[in-house]
């Protein structure tokens, strides 16, 4: 099935609404969830709703929270997300830098004891939106440890995304959002309920051995994430972990830690303000750089050199006409966590018949 951005961003923002979250809470979970659907980033979009719902119910992630301040001078802030919704404590925490970038120059924001944080190229879109560079390394302190390190055969880390922003002369910024392992464990999820193979070299099962089933990688023993590029995911991966767990004060992966029994991400960004840095000069060499990139001849007849963030662009464009397809599977699912939280079959019917 294919829904639109309003009627799969009312129905998720009902759900939420339901389960109590105030309104701009649940309309800024609705909002990153469907977005992250409509550029292609599935595996961070609406199939995340069963999960926040149960976490809800769990006690693990608590709605209607904000950032407390836990140090604060001109142009550092280390900020605790007291266990709530990363789609509203990212939104903060990202506002706070770009308020300390734009009065400084530079700027950096450490946000920990965060529910889950969604794609991590929101918070890149939204500074870079802002006119500033931006980098965010992201962990989760212990209730997300998925991936194996270089040579191991177990779980021992998290996924450890890395997003960066640059803002772009008269076009959309330039967005690098990237997990530091083969593959998101939203996308084993997409895979999962959709009945398909995951890529090959991206998992290995809970013997260590090579596989392209998603259901080994919840067997008993579990199976493990592989890292991107072998030995240098790996070290991508370790620094998110000191930079977002340690340095933040939420801890790297271990199950020792306090919040080890839920998922609580950490995420170090670094903002600059490329007009205090460069001067006018920046746009100019930014410009330079894409035209020389895109210069280089295609490998096929019809190729073309994207930038990064480009195939997202293109994907919503293609979403926003189309719709955002769905497997029956997700969508049951969603309605299954409607119900947990009073809101039944009839009534998300009504918004999907009132919204076509």
């Amino acid at each position: 099935m294919n829904l639109s951005r309003e009627v799969l961003r009312a129905v998720v923002t009902a759900i939420f609404s339901r389960a109590g979250c105030n309104d701009d809470e649940a309309a800024a979970i609705g909002r990153h969830l469907v977005e992250a659907n409509l550029v292609g980033h599935d595996s961070h979009g609406v199939i995340r709703v069963p999960y926040y719902v149960q976490w809800m119910k769990d006690g693990t992630m608590v709605p209607n929270r904000t950032i407390t301040v836990a140090f604060e001078n001109d142009s550092i802030a280390i900020v605790d997300g007291n266990s709530g919704f990363g789609q509203i404590l990212g939104e903060q925490a990202v506002d706070l830098g770009i308020a300390k970038c734009q009065r400084s120059g530079v700027a950096v924001v450490g946000l920990r004891n965060a529910g889950h944080l969604g794609r991590i190229g929101d918070w890149a879109i939204r500074a870079a939106e802002a006119g500033l560079v931006s980098i965010h390394f992201v962990n989760t302190s212990g209730g997300g440890i998925l991936v194996a390190p270089f040579g191991g055969s177990d779980r021992r880390l998290s996924a450890n995304p890395i997003a960066a922003g640059i803002p772009m002369p008269g076009g959309p910024p330039m967005i690098v959002d990237m997990s530091t392992c083969v593959i998101a464990e939203g996308k084993i999820k997409v895979a999962r309920n959709k009945g398909v193979p995951v890529p090959e070299n991206a998992l290995i099962d809970g013997h260590g051995q090579a596989t392209t089933s998603a259901d080994a990688f919840y067997d008993d023993p579990p199976g493990a994430i592989l890292t991107i590029a072998a030995h240098k995911g790996y070290c991508l991966s370790m620094l998110c972990e000191v930079l977002a767990g340690g340095l933040t004060g939420g801890g790297a992966s271990n199950p020792d830690n306090p919040t080890a029994d839920r998922v609580a991400n950490a995420m170090m960004s670094i903002y600059l303000d490329p007009d205090t840095i460069a001067g006018e000069a920046f746009g100019g060499d930014v410009s330079r750089l894409i035209d020389w990139v895109r210069a280089s001849p295609p490998l096929a007849a019809d190729g073309k050199i994207l930038l990064p963030g480009e195939i997202e662009n293109l994907t919503k464009a293609e979403r926003l006409a189309s719709g955002v397809p769905l497997d029956d599977l997700t969508w049951n699912q969603m309605l299954e966590a409607a119900e947990k939280v009073g809101l039944g079959k009839d009534a998300v019917a009504a918004i999907v018949a009132e919204g076509a």
